[in-house]
């Protein structure tokens, strides 16, 4: 039975950057005719009706940095992406996914970013994708974790792999792309991708490389100032593994960035990333305090560590050399950051306050309290960040303005004080950069749907162009804006209230229909519509 859709009155942002009056037709999840200006499209007597007016009609955007791959089953995690004009995720990021394995290491180590998927048990990358299928409102791609393929062959052992565990990890890594992963994903800030040295790294990289995918990296140490001896790794490892690279959440003094980004690119390794607009971080406080040895949930390490005689001491020197020492942090580490999940009951009240202001309203240290925080929640905690130099929506501009750039929120939904950017990435990017001028509606329809669809291999996504997938956005141009803060983190976006997935409507009027037209997306050759011009690389 034929299903229809017709979005009328609207507008299409166009490739001559301007917005035109067009009708969209959609039929049996395609886009099937895309009227010119002043034409009226016709729909069957059946026919559902979208008076788009006013507004702008869309390719849906990808998050390409997406922690919601174990949450996108909950309703209120959908809402928060849809209301966004999110209509797909990539997931597996920062090397830690449930696949491959039965996602026992990813529920332990990341309970406190993704949360643990609540149907997958084994089944690898094929597994993981079947569980989307008709089962969200929204597509989910996802990278091959090397952090977990590691974990799988290796499991807690920090020296390098042998050439039988190498082995191994690239047919884990090559099962993965063949099952329809879009890349290869490393976290080598984390445990056990931190253990992981150039090489090992680049001979899994070969493996996603010569599947077509892409590597996607959060970079060793390699952020703020650090960002050149980052990138520098990245620019080795696809000389070594071939193909192409993606960064993580890049964020840097932005003159730094792009000059490191040209640097690369003048090195034969031209580099996409994702970014988002906050000048903020989030990420769980076990890495960013602890060494290697002791930042391992599920076990009594550091409870161990600090038991023994002497052993708080020389854990809090560890710490203190840690924390002084990066450059996202330094002297002022405690007033930095902000404790935004705490799972342990006795220091709820604490979520929301920095370490600083936590310390003073108990009476103690801010190392100690760190420490206590830790084992009383099996470290997952997680935290917010404030850098050392905040950027301005000027400064921000100009990285997204960047050719290889592409919308990715990191956002962490676990828990109720989280970064803002979960709820408002995308509408931010609409509301604070589009709308004033900062970027145009062209660019940022670029930037956050035709780019990383044709980055990551989504199919036929990324554009309103007939015989394409009717994953589309109607957006206010006037009314949209993120209203989530970090005081109030979890306010709903506004000005996005309509919008399709697979040519279904999920979002109608700003609520959920509760339709589940989401599939795990297998990786695919992209290729332009017709005559389109797509920017970037």
């Amino acid at each position: 039975m034929t299903s229809e859709v017709l979005l009328t009155g609207g507008s299409v942002v166009d490739t001559d950057g301007t917005a035109h009056r067009s009708d969209v037709l959609v039929r049996d999840g395609l886009v099937a005719e895309r009227g010119g200006p002043g034409e009226r499209l016709r729909a069957g007597a059946d026919a559902t009706v979208v008076d788009c007016t006013g507004r702008l009609v869309m390719p849906g955007f990808v998050d390409a940095h997406s922690h919601a791959g174990s949450l996108v089953f909950d309703e209120r995690v959908q809402l928060a992406l849809l209301r966004q004009g999110v209509t797909t995720i990539v997931t597996g990021q920062d090397g830690v996914g449930p696949a491959p394995g039965d996602g026992s290491y990813a529920a332990r180590y990341f309970a406190a970013i993704d949360g643990p998927h609540p149907t997958y048990r084994g089944g690898g990358i094929a597994g993981l994708l079947a569980t989307y299928d008709g089962t969200t409102a929204l597509n989910v791609a996802t990278l091959v974790p090397a952090g977990t393929v590691r974990h799988e062959v290796t499991g807690d052992d920090p020296a390098p792999a042998d050439p039988g565990q190498l082995d191994t990890m690239r047919a884990l890594v090559r099962q993965g792309m063949t099952d329809g992963a879009v890349g290869l994903a490393t976290g080598l800030d984390y445990v056990p991708g931190l253990h992981a040295g150039t090489t090992e790294i680049a001979a899994l990289a070969a493996e996603s490389a010569a599947a077509g995918g892409t590597y996607v990296t959060h970079m060793r140490g390699g952020y703020e100032t650090n960002a050149g001896a980052g990138i520098e790794e990245v620019v080795r490892i696809v000389r070594a593994g071939g193909g192409r690279a993606h960064v993580s959440h890049l964020h840097a003094p932005v003159g730094l960035a792009l000059a490191e980004l040209a640097h690369a690119e003048a090195q034969g390794a031209p580099l996409s990333f994702d970014a988002y607009p906050y000048s903020r971080g989030c990420t769980i406080l076990s890495m960013l305090l602890l060494p290697a040895g002791l930042a391992r949930p599920g076990t009594d390490d550091l409870a161990r560590a600090l038991a023994v005689d002497g052993g708080r001491a020389a854990v809090r020197a560890a710490v203190l050399e840690r924390v002084l020492g990066r450059a996202d942090l330094g002297p002022g580490w405690a007033e930095q950051i902000t404790l935004s999940h705490v799972p342990a009951p006795e220091f709820h009240a604490l979520q929301g306050r920095t370490l600083a202001e936590a310390a003073t309203a108990t009476g103690t240290d801010a190392v100690d309290l760190a420490l206590d925080v830790l084992v009383d929640s099996d470290l997952q905690v997680t935290v917010v960040m404030r850098v050392p130099h905040p950027r301005t929506p000027e400064q921000l501009a100009d990285l997204f303005r960047s050719g290889g750039h592409t919308g990715g929120s990191d956002g962490i939904f676990v828990g109720t004080h989280p970064h803002p950017r979960a709820y408002g990435t995308f509408a931010r990017y609409l509301g604070d950069y589009a709308r004033p001028g900062l970027l145009t509606w062209w660019e940022v329809q670029q930037h956050l749907s035709t780019l990383p669809a044709e980055r990551f291999g989504l199919g036929h996504r990324g554009a309103v162009a007939p015989g394409w997938i009717a994953d589309l956005v109607v957006v206010d141009p006037e009314r949209v804006r993120a209203r989530s803060t970090y005081a109030e983190p979890m306010l709903l976006a506004e000005g996005v209230d309509d919008v399709l997935v697979a040519g279904v409507p999920v979002l109608t009027d700003g609520v959920l229909t509760h339709a589940t037209p989401g599939a795990g997306i297998r990786r695919t050759t992209w290729s332009r519509p017709g005559g389109a011009r797509t920017g970037g690389r």
